[in-house]
């Protein structure tokens, strides 16, 4: 029993390790956005962090069941790595060049309300009436934050680009779990092969249309640490979180990101919060967390 809490204290500290090297991930990709064009940033990112995982994936163990992998896994492996690299960071990225960091965290936010929704007509789910509610605090709150609504044409563009992120992310997230569902694919395979195929289409975009700038050491510094520790490093050390804790347990922990985003926002970047947007933030953040706890028992 010792032994078994022991597990669990260790599991919940290593994940709320990921949840704020996640959260610093904002404010870093704030400070070098605006030297580093967006797709390019992106593409550059995850583009190193595939090299830092790919090796773990060719080692013999894993090399046998990917030979297996048939036509119709490459196909859901690309889709996934298109939509939740190439759409959803690429949208992120573009989106805090334009707009600030705790609004585009808020707007991914949505994405479990997205999930949620989209359960009625793919899979015949029909909320209860405690996720109606989560449903429509989030919205309130989202409006909120939002009222009166009034954007300047450069963050309208970013905010229907996020928007696209946001399904994205929702589409990523359930074909993530269905491919994962069946344990046919080892997580580390499904990780590196889905990223270096979404890398390195925003790797490409970004050359094609922005160019490659030229990266002073500071900057370097800034895409290797993102690279390396807070996604090579820190989706591995997710994914071995998710062998000791549960899926509301750790829904929980990612929900914190939200908050956490905020703080250091405010901290570094100056992004400070109305009372309202507080208000409008936190109704949000609630929402949500009870949609997807509520869905994920």
């Amino acid at each position: 029993m010792a032994e078994h809490r022991f597990l669990h204290l260790t599991a919940v500290l290593q994940a709320l390790l990921v949840t704020f090297l996640w959260s610093t991930s904002w404010v870093l990709i704030k400070m070098g956005i605006e030297d580093i064009p967006a797709l390019t940033f992106a593409g550059l990112r995850y583009s190193l962090a595939f090299l830092c995982l790919l090796p773990l994936v060719l080692r013999p163990a894993l090399m046998a069941p990917l030979r297996r992998l048939s036509r119709q896994d490459w196909a859901r492996l690309v889709a996934l790595g298109l939509l939740f690299y190439a759409v959803t960071q690429g949208a992120q990225f573009f989106g805090l060049a334009f707009l600030p960091s705790m609004t585009v965290s808020l707007l991914l936010n949505f994405t479990t309300i997205v999930i949620s929704m989209s359960g009625i007509p793919l899979l015949g789910e029909r909320p209860t009436l405690l996720q109606w509610c989560g449903i429509l605090l989030n919205v309130a709150g989202i409006v909120l934050y939002f009222h009166p609504v009034s954007f300047p044409a450069s963050q309208a563009v970013a905010l229907a680009v996020v928007g696209a992120g946001v399904l994205a992310n929702a589409g990523s997230s359930m074909l993530g779990r269905r491919i994962n569902r069946s344990g046919d694919i080892s997580p580390l395979v499904v990780t590196t092969i889905s990223m270096g195929i979404g890398a390195g289409v925003l790797f490409a975009a970004g050359i094609l249309t922005q160019g490659l700038p030229r990266l002073d050491p500071v900057h370097w510094a800034i895409v290797g640490w993102l690279a390396v520790v807070n996604t090579a490093f820190a989706f591995t050390l997710w994914n071995h979180t998710l062998r000791t804790l549960s899926a509301v347990e750790s829904s929980i922990i990612n929900s914190t990101m939200l908050v956490q985003i905020a703080v250091l926002a405010w901290l570094f970047l100056g992004e400070r919060l109305t009372l309202q947007e507080g208000i409008g933030m936190a109704l949000a953040g609630v929402g949500a967390l009870i949609v997807q706890v509520r869905r994920r028992d």
